[in-house]
C-alpha cells in the first residue's frame, strides 16, 4: 500500500509509490500499464486510478484547492497537479503572440511528441516548459492508434499550467479523434487499453474520459477553432456549408462541446450537433486537399478567400488530412501539418515567427515556407 502524507497548510496531497514486483518476467508479455485516471466524486473527493502490473491500484482523498501527487506506476517520476474548482473554458481568441509552433495527429506517439518538443526549444531534458511567452498549438488528435495516449494528455496538460506561469499558452485544438473517443468511437483505440484498464475495472473506455473524469473534464474545455493573432487553426477544416450557417468561433466551441455528451436519440435530433459533428464540419472536413464526391467539392482560391475573410484572418492551420511534409496550399493561406510518423520517424511543426512560416523538421532544422 502506497504512502499518503498530507500537507494540510497547502492544502496539497503527495502520493508516494512502493515497489512494484511484477513475477513475470516475460518480455514478450504486452505492458498493459495504464493511468493515472482520476475520477471526482463531488467537488472535495477524487479516486486516482491505476492499472499497473496486471492489478488495479485506486486511492480515494479528499482535497482542498489543490491536489499534488507522483505518478505510482511507470510515471513514478512524474508529477501531477490538479486545482478543484469551477475552471472555466479555455481561451478561444488570442492577440499579440509572439511566435506559435503547431504540430498535429499525434495518436499516442509520446516519444516523438517529446521528441518534437525538445529539438524546437519547447521543452527541455526535463520535460519542462522552456519557450517562455510562446504559444504552441496541438491541432487534434493526440488519441488513438498508439500505446501512450494518456502520458500524451497528462503532458499537454502539464504544460499548459507551466506555460502560462512563463506567460506563454499551450492550446489543445480539438480533433475527430478526440470526438469519436468522448462519444464513444472506439475503432482507432489502441488493444491495451480495451484489454487492460476497461477490462479490468469495466469502465467503458469512452467512460475514463467522462465529464465526471479529470481528463474528460479538461477535453471539455479546449476549444474546436483557435483564432491566435491572425491565424485561425482547427482540425479538419472550415466547409462551404459549415461558413453558410453564419456561426462565430465561440458559437462553434459552444456548439461542439455541448454536443459531447448527447445521448444517441438526443444527437439524433439535433441538427446543429449533427452537422458540426459530421463530414462537412469541422472535425472531419477533408476539402482543403481533395474532393470527397461531387457533394463535397474540393475548396476554391475563392472559397478560401471567404473564410479568412469570414474569420478575420490571414491563415488557417489544419491537420487531419496526411501530407508529405509540412506545407502550404493555396499559396500560403492554407497550412498542413498532419505529417505521417511512420514514414519520417519523427513529427514535424508549424512555426510562425516574425510574421514568416516555417517547417520544423524532426531533426529540430528550420526551413522558411515560401
Amino acid at each position: 500500500m502506497k504512502a499518503f502524507t498530507c500537507f494540510l497548510a497547502s492544502v496539497v496531497l503527495a502520493l508516494t509509490s512502493g515497489v512494484f514486483a511484477d513475477d513475470n518476467s516475460d518480455s514478450t508479455i504486452p505492458n498493459f500499464n495504464d493511468g493515472p485516471h482520476v475520477y471526482w466524486h463531488d467537488d472535495s473527493t477524487v479516486t486516482i486510478l491505476y492499472y499497473c502490473n496486471e492489478t488495479v491500484d485506486s486511492q480515494t482523498v479528499t482535497i482542498g484547492t489543490a491536489l499534488s501527487f507522483g505518478g505510482f506506476c511507470d510515471d513514478s517520476l512524474t508529477e501531477y497537479l490538479i486545482t478543484t474548482g469551477d475552471r472555466p473554458a479555455e481561451t478561444q481568441i488570442v492577440e499579440g503572440a509572439s511566435r506559435i509552433m503547431a504540430l498535429s495527429d499525434i495518436h499516442g506517439e509520446y516519444e516523438y511528441l517529446v521528441d518534437i518538443l525538445q529539438k524546437s526549444g519547447a521543452i527541455d531534458e526535463n520535460l519542462r516548459w522552456s519557450w517562455g511567452d510562446g504559444h504552441l498549438v496541438i491541432d487534434g488528435d493526440i488519441f488513438d492508434r498508439g500505446d501512450m495516449v494518456t502520458e500524451c494528455l497528462w503532458l499537454v496538460y502539464g504544460l499548459q499550467q507551466q506555460a502560462r506561469a512563463a506567460e506563454g499558452e499551450v492550446h489543445f485544438v480539438l480533433g475527430n479523434h478526440e470526438l469519436m473517443v468522448m462519444r464513444g468511437d472506439n475503432r482507432y483505440v489502441n488493444d491495451k487499453y480495451i484489454e487492460g484498464i476497461c477490462r479490468k475495472t469495466r469502465i467503458k473506455h469512452e467512460d475514463l474520459f467522462g465529464p465526471d473524469m479529470e481528463l474528460g473534464r479538461w477535453l471539455r474545455r479546449q476549444p474546436t477553432l483557435l483564432k491566435i493573432n491572425d491565424i485561425l487553426f482547427v482540425h479538419g477544416g472550415i466547409s462551404p456549408s459549415l461558413l453558410n450557417r453564419s456561426l462565430d468561433i465561440a458559437a462553434i466551441n459552444d456548439e461542439t462541446c455541448r454536443g459531447f455528451d448527447l445521448r444517441s436519440s438526443q444527437l439524433a435530433f439535433d441538427q446543429p450537433a449533427r452537422f458540426l459533428f459530421g463530414g462537412e464540419g469541422p472535425f472531419w472536413y477533408r476539402g482543403f486537399h481533395y474532393a470527397m464526391d461531387d457533394d463535397y467539392a474540393m475548396a476554391t482560391p475563392d472559397g478560401i478567400d471567404s473564410i479568412l475573410s469570414y474569420f478575420g484572418v490571414s491563415a488557417v492551420v489544419v491537420g487531419h488530412t496526411q501530407v508529405d511534409s509540412v506545407m502550404g496550399l493555396f499559396e500560403n493561406r492554407v497550412f498542413a501539418i498532419d505529417v505521417p510518423f511512420e514514414d519520417i520517424y519523427s513529427l514535424e511543426a508549424l512555426l510562425w515567427e516574425d510574421g514568416k512560416f516555417f517547417r520544423v523538421s524532426g531533426s529540430g532544422e528550420k526551413m522558411l515556407l515560401k
